[in-house]
């Protein structure tokens, strides 16, 4: 039998590489393994493979460490290849959220729908893509993707669709949140119980069980409107809690850009965010994060080498997915997590064709998911109209094709009523003014028909101003176009950058 190898793909982000590897070696039964890194950036991956050399060495391992950044090489014979790339890196990554914000469509982190994450999923599916034709060629027969990349669910989508390779798409926002609710309730981790549904970044814990006690919806509340921190951070998880009656298991901030409602107007933005970390909201937080400590790698490195000169702690061991994956389908211990693949009845009131996040269960058989459950209507709601701009960014992306790419940004929730279309069948941006969750409309018919006449008068001008380009916003948005330009210009100031997969949940 071939010695068992595992491919990363994208190993120069040092952490995360780090994490995962040394997560891997403490199973004693996947430590006489071959581990291939690869990346584009060389420098990187000589720090991440003196790292994890230095791990091996010190821990008497007979783990064979390879590094290259010739990706064929490096998949050669692989029977698990993970995937942490960012394609494109933060340059393209700062156009995914300054254009939009020039055009009053706030993000705070962009990587997943919005414009910025159907715009990511364009650079990042024919990579990926390109990733599994290698894995069809050159990986062993059956080869299974471990995907962490965002955007997460078109991404998974591609490679299963297009790409034809066996995927699982990780994320660990199900974990982070289960963390979270425990915290609130005044409990240990362990004392709770829960399940989650629903697709990446908008998964729903529609079971929570403390010390086998169901915890409904007004319990959950009243424990985070009372918490001192969590009331003041999360106020549209909370807000979204009160109305959906279920918790999501993404931060303020991610949450915020999945619903029309949150970020539509500027001057209501800090109604709902916090601005004591960039994950509460902030907008281009995790733009503005990353740019912060793209280079932390450098500073730390010589932490991380001391680190690595100690002896593998088996009870640090994190609940990240992939080396619980790989350690149930080689021994056959069961694993229970939480993974994104094809719905195929997994969750019975969204698409069969959509990337689903639920819970299921791994051993030497394979992954099996849990099927028939069915979300809360609203929740469904929601993730139903991500999961169609997923469909059609997925094959805008797979086929090439513009025009469908057009409409996937139009249907996002938080950037369709931002559009309009002119009278020569382009479409361009504005920004539409919404009231906050729960403001009654209360203006006459009178108010109503003044309101119209302004309306067109503004458009005219819109149109006149569009026409000199995207430098000139059109007057339409003027409520809110200097402060998205400000807040632009802030957050874009040159930085150094890295992405790191554990911060973006």
């Amino acid at each position: 039998m071939a010695r068992l190898k595992i491919a990363i793909i994208g190993a120069g982000s040092v952490g995360f590489t780090r994490k995962l590897v040394t997560d891997v070696l403490c199973v004693p039964e996947l430590r006489d393994i071959d581990i291939a890194l690869t990346d584009i950036d060389e420098h990187n991956l000589g720090l991440v493979r003196q790292i994890l050399e230095t791990i091996v060495d010190v821990n008497n391992l007979p783990t064979r460490i390879e590094a290259t950044r010739d990706r064929r090489r490096a998949l050669e014979g692989a029977h698990y290849v993970i995937n942490c790339a960012r394609v494109g890196g933060l340059a393209a990554f700062a156009d995914d959220i300054r254009i939009p914000l020039q055009y009053g469509v706030d993000q705070c982190v962009g990587d997943t729908i919005c414009a910025g994450g159907v715009l990511y999923g364009q650079r990042s599916i024919p990579v990926v893509l390109d990733f599994c034709k290698d894995i069809r060629e050159v990986c062993e027969s059956g080869a299974r993707f471990l995907n962490y990349a965002n955007p997460m669910a078109m991404n998974t989508w591609a490679a299963i669709d297009y790409g034809k390779v066996e995927t699982i798409g990780l994320c660990h926002g199900v974990q982070h949140g289960w963390r979270q609710i425990a915290d609130a309730l005044g409990a240990e981790p362990r004392e709770v119980e829960y399940i989650c549904s629903g697709i990446n970044h908008q998964t729903w814990y529609i079971d929570i069980r403390l010390r086998g006690r169901p915890v409904g919806r007004d319990e959950l509340l009243a424990a985070f409107e009372r918490h001192p921190v969590y009331s003041q951070q999360e106020k549209v998880r909370i807000d979204v809690l009160k109305r959906f009656g279920f918790y999501s298991t993404e931060s303020n901030g991610h949450l915020s850009e999945y619903l029309p409602w949150y970020r539509k107007r500027p001057e209501e933005i800090g109604r709902w965010i916090d601005m004591s970390d960039w994950i509460h909201g902030e907008s281009g937080g995790y733009l503005r994060y990353c740019q912060e400590t793209r280079n932390y790698f450098e500073t730390d490195f010589p932490v991380f080498l001391e680190q690595a000169k100690k002896p593998i702690d088996v009870a640090q061991r994190t609940d990240e997915h992939a080396s619980h994956i790989i350690e149930a389908l080689e021994t056959g211990r069961v694993y229970r997590g939480h993974f994104n693949v094809k719905n195929h009845g997994v969750v019975t009131n969204l698409a069969p064709d959509a990337i689903v996040e639920s819970p299921g269960f791994v051993d030497r058989f394979g992954l099996n998911m849990a099927a028939d459950l069915t979300l809360p209507l609203a929740c469904a709601a929601t993730c139903t109209a991500s999961i169609n701009v997923q469909r059609m960014a997925v094959e805008a992306a797979a086929e090439g094709d513009v025009d469908l790419l057009k409409l996937a940004v139009l249907h996002d929730p938080l950037v369709g009523r931002s559009a309009r279309r002119t009278k020569s069948g382009r479409w361009s941006m504005r920004c539409w003014s919404l009231k906050p969750p729960g403001c009654r409309n209360t203006r006459t018919r009178s108010t109503r028909r003044r309101t119209g006449s302004r309306r067109r008068r503004r458009e005219g001008r819109s149109r006149r101003a569009l026409r000199q380009g995207p430098s000139a916003p059109s007057r339409s948005c003027a409520s809110s176009a200097p402060d998205a330009e400000s807040r632009s210009q802030k957050i874009l100031r040159p930085r150094r950058i890295e992405a790191d997969p554990e911060k973006a949940a």
